[in-house]
């Protein structure tokens, strides 16, 4: 109980920190101090981690591994963010005010996922959803972050005002706001589906999901450190509310219809990072498609993964944000006198990513999810293969292309069994999706994976060609959030 008052003591010395930053001037020494005291809640999150062995209840919130992990991350990824920020922000007009954001982003989101209380919970995230709105529109000068300001309030009201109102309707017919297993069962049925369709809006506008994307695909204005705690933080809370609702998301209508928006996201987003040539907008597409299948997880009963993967994928995607400004070198095309040789080399990682894959499938449950996740774990080291291995320059670029793969494959094993570890004492519950919605998704996976090897075979027929361009303007903002020249920096 210690740590957890600390634990409090911190993020309120932290959030006056963040007051305090936006009052000094000069301000240049401060913001040393800040960043010192935003790592404050990492240790005690860390503390509450390894110290709470049960779970604890302190006032209206309660702390247990998922919410203490959750709480590791979010202050992990926040004081990155503000560490970057010192220098890439230096000198904009509005440089403290974005630590301000930044600081209370982490916090409020923390609080969210740490409430027992659905008031408190619906509040927090409210106020996280405002803070990364008024992120974007920092920039008041500039017409078009007004623009797409105007758009993402929409797209968050509408998924805010949803969360509440299915919270009203939990505490209308059972009379608590906390989440109760034994008070969800005695539901009637229309009230469940709707607060399944409530919940469904909730989380599949802040992902981004089809076809809810827009607002997602418009933020691209935004400076570079905005864009990563946004793809990194607030696009993956949808994930930790089906967790926290799993008791109550079981409506197969609703999970069939968050199935078929989150299938096709994943198809979409993965055709935009195609067919795109601009690097956030790649990324964007990324994202859209990595929220799909965490989504899919979910849907699936599978929410330890699902929280696994929003943690890694927000790791990852923030780095990727982050280190944007760096130059890459292509990828060396094949020559057709090396074709051949590297074609015999993509037969070879075909074979080892099915020979890793039925391992993994026959060490696993016998269960759909197994099926999706050994299709997963196929895909990637078949393309990881192609890219560092078969295409891969001279022996010496083979042999560590083929050393990267196995220092992933490795670095992922020990990481998803130290999140097993670490969350083995949360109970999901077990909710095995319908053979519809099963086959629903196989089928849509299945006809996904077809048009692509027809796409290889016929890469310029009529219907390609259409498809190609119409990923082009699914993935492109409105020409309201497009400035061909930022004519407002004249003035400087």
């Amino acid at each position: 109980m210690f740590i957890v008052k600390v634990f409090l003591i911190i993020l309120s010395i932290l959030f006056f920190s963040s007051v305090i930053l936006n009052i000094v001037r000069p301000y240049n020494f401060y913001i040393r101090i800040h960043i010192i005291i935003s790592f404050l809640p990492i240790l005690a999150s860390i503390l509450l981690l390894v110290f709470l062995k049960n779970e604890v209840i302190y006032g209206p919130f309660v702390f247990n591994t998922l919410s203490c992990l959750l709480s590791v991350f979010i202050y992990i990824l926040g004081f990155i963010i503000q560490k970057f920020s010192v220098r890439y922000l230096l000198g904009d007009e509005n440089y403290k005010s974005y630590f301000f954001f930044f600081t209370n982003i982490s916090i409020f989101a923390s609080l969210a996922w740490f409430s027992k209380d659905l008031r408190i919970m619906v509040i927090c995230w409210g106020i996280t959803l405002l803070c990364l709105l008024l992120l974007i529109r920092r920039n008041t000068f500039w017409g078009v972050t007004g623009k797409v300001a105007k758009t993402t309030f929409y797209a968050f009201l509408g998924s805010w005002i949803s969360f509440l109102l299915a919270i009203l309707l939990i505490y209308i017919y059972t009379h608590n706001w906390t989440i109760s297993l034994t008070d969800f069962e005695s539901l009637p049925h229309i009230v469940k589906f709707l607060i399944n369709v409530l919940l469904v809006i909730t989380v599949a506008v802040p992902a981004g999901q089809f076809p809810f994307q827009k607002w997602l695909i418009e933020t691209a204005v935004t400076p570079t450190p905005v864009s990563a705690i946004m793809h990194a933080g607030i696009v993956n809370a949808g994930g930790v509310i089906l967790s926290r609702f799993s008791y109550i998301f079981t409506n197969d209508v609703s999970i069939a219809i968050l199935l078929i928006m989150a299938s096709l996201t994943v198809l979409i987003g993965s055709g935009i990072s195609r067919v795109h040539v601009d690097y956030k907008r790649q990324l964007i597409g990324s994202t859209m498609s990595q929220m799909g299948f965490m989504l899919i997880q979910c849907c699936m009963g599978a929410y330890l993964s699902a929280i696994i993967h929003l943690m890694l994928h927000g790791i990852f995607k923030a780095t990727l944000f982050l280190q944007s400004g760096s130059v890459l070198n292509n990828m060396s095309e094949p020559t057709l006198k090396n074709f051949k040789y590297s074609y015999r080399l993509i037969v070879i990682g075909k074979g080892v990513a099915t020979i890793v894959a039925l391992v993994f499938f026959i060490n696993n449950h016998f269960n759909i999810y197994s099926i999706i996740v050994s299709v997963i774990i196929y895909s990637s080291i078949s393309i990881a293969w192609r890219q560092l291995v078969a295409f891969g320059v001279g022996y010496l670029g083979k042999i560590l292309g083929l050393l990267t793969i196995i220092i992933t494959v490795l670095t992922y094993i020990f990481t998803h069994e130290m999140f097993i570890r670490i969350l083995y004492a949360m109970h999901f519950p077990m909710n095995p999706p319908s053979l519809f919605n099963v086959i629903l998704v196989a089928f849509i996976f299945m006809l996904g994976s077809l048009f692509n090897i027809w796409i290889s075979l016929k890469p310029q027929s009529p219907l390609v060609c259409k498809i190609y361009l119409r990923l082009i303007n699914i993935g492109e903002a409105s020409e309201r959030a497009i400035d061909k020249h930022p004519r407002y920096l004249n003035k400087y």
